[in-house]
């Protein structure tokens, strides 16, 4: 079993744990059924509750670190952010800071971003285009392509020192349909593709949005939340609150002609591998082909025209979903993406037990009219972006939520809506109960590959449905 070791600093023990002290350490381990759980999955009654010290301790936060972001694959960024060679970004991944770059032969490779010679970054800029990274400490130099390239003062090193020793530390990273992950696992047994699982389909569903190719649009937002970073992680995937959190919102829309449906319908899934997702009709226009009087009258028949080639390249029912449907797609652990009024790209990031920091970016269409950009800018800033109307709501209910958990007499949340239908509805909590099983799998050292798991999970679900 992998354990998370911390510095002795108390008596030994923590509740909900078990702690012996060892050569000046403290080992600490969460308990499985037959001692002090934190995920109580009750198929039989139709209860799903997940104690609160999943969000406030920091000994479990520290343990994700080890047996969450050590192990998965994590999303670092899109193609497009580095779209010719010599271009980069660095950016924080697991916790752990990288350098996503294009080397000049074209091939995209993610580095720690730390000299291998003393540890300093060695790239401090967040985006740009560079033949080389240099150092500033001692001024060794590497090729964007991780080599060593430049020692000052070689000579006072010994005959066995070689360069090719002595390269950036290269992660192992992949892409799916743009989408570039890395793992720190070097024992990480799944492709990209077979961790994706399920979440392929609706990764292509957002790819396939242009015939050219999707891009990030220039610039991003930082911000964060007094929270744990499984709330907004719940959040992310919780259609049930629109209508009562985001009643600014909705009043605005309302007044631009656009009716929020008071049931929204659709449908709930998980994927596998600790991902799921919602799919539902828009409750406002959509900037690909899904006209709402939200949008000028002018644009109306350009985004029906491109609605009607949709249907001629994959057919009614599939160009349907692509143009005229929303969807939430939670990827394990921490990636949200959310295609709506815009799409945004979310990584959420845990800071610690009660802090998380999010980055959020913008997609869209390379082939996208410049007027129909603007309204899609306009838009995904009103409603998804920090200072807009949704985000604002979601950042201080999550915080609530995390100042309420203060009350330790109230010890579970309970995420058990929808557990007694056959199919679950984007109101019911499914993605949520699927990213906690796997939560909970990883947790307590359990192997990721649980299509078998998934399915008795999911069977034994709509088995007590059709019982009740």
């Amino acid at each position: 079993m992998r354990r998370f070791r911390r510095a002795h600093g108390g008596n030994g023990s923590q509740h909900g744990r078990e702690a012996t002290a060892k050569g000046g350490a403290v080992t600490i381990e969460l308990q499985r059924p037959g001692g002090d759980r934190i995920v109580f999955d009750d198929l039989e009654n139709f209860s799903f509750r997940v104690d609160h010290r999943a969000y406030t301790d920091e000994d479990v936060a520290a343990q994700e670190m080890t047996k969450i972001f050590d192990r998965c694959w994590l999303y670092v960024g899109h193609e497009s952010e580095v779209p010719a060679p010599g271009s980069y970004v660095s950016r924080d991944v697991g916790g752990r800071p990288v350098v996503m770059a294009r080397g000049s032969d074209g091939v995209i490779r993610v580095f720690a971003n730390s000299c291998p010679h003393r540890g300093a970054l060695i790239c401090s800029q967040p985006a740009g285009q560079a033949r080389s990274f240099r150092c500033p400490y001692h001024d060794w130099t590497f090729s964007n392509q991780g080599d060593l390239v430049g020692v000052p003062l070689p000579d006072g090193y010994g005959p066995g020192f070689r360069k090719s020793d002595f390269g950036l530390a290269r992660h192992r990273s992949d892409s799916y349909r743009g989408f570039v992950f890395a793992t720190f696992d070097p024992e990480q047994p799944r492709t990209l593709t077979e961790y994706l699982a399920g979440a392929t389909e609706y990764l292509d569903l957002i790819a396939d949005q242009s015939e050219v190719g999707m891009e990030v649009i220039q610039g991003a937002q930082l911000h964060g939340a007094r929270a744990n970073w499984k709330l907004m992680m719940e959040n992310s995937v919780d259609i049930y609150h629109f209508r009562a959190l985001h009643k600014r919102y909705v009043s605005y829309i309302e007044s631009l002609g656009t009716m929020a449906p008071r049931r929204r319908g659709g449908f709930a899934r998980a994927l596998g591998r600790g991902h799921g997702a919602n799919e539902l009709v828009p409750a406002a226009a959509r900037p690909l082909a899904y006209w709402t009087p939200m949008f000028p009258p002018e644009v109306r028949s350009r985004m029906e025209a491109t609605a009607a080639r949709f249907v001629e390249r994959f057919g009614a029912e599939r160009a349907q979903r692509i143009t005229g449907a929303n969807r939430a797609l939670m990827i394990f652990p921490n990636l949200m993406i959310i295609d709506a009024i815009g799409i945004t790209i979310r990584k959420i990031d845990p800071v610690s037990a009660g802090q998380m920091s999010i980055t959020s970016v913008a997609l869209a269409p390379k082939d996208e009219d410049p007027d129909i950009r603007e309204l899609r800018k306009s838009h995904y800033l009103t409603f998804l972006g920090p200072a807009g109307f949704a985000t604002p709501d979601d950042i201080e209910i999550v915080e609530s939520c995390q100042r309420g958990y203060l009350n330790r007499t109230l010890r579970f949340s309970d995420l058990s809506r929808g557990m007694a239908k056959e199919v679950p509805e984007t109101t019911d909590e499914l993605p949520a109960r699927e990213f906690w099983r796997q939560w909970d799998r990883l947790m307590h050292d359990g192997d990721d590959d649980h299509e078998e798991a998934q399915d008795v999970t999911q069977r034994a679900e709509r088995q007590g449905a059709q019982r009740r």
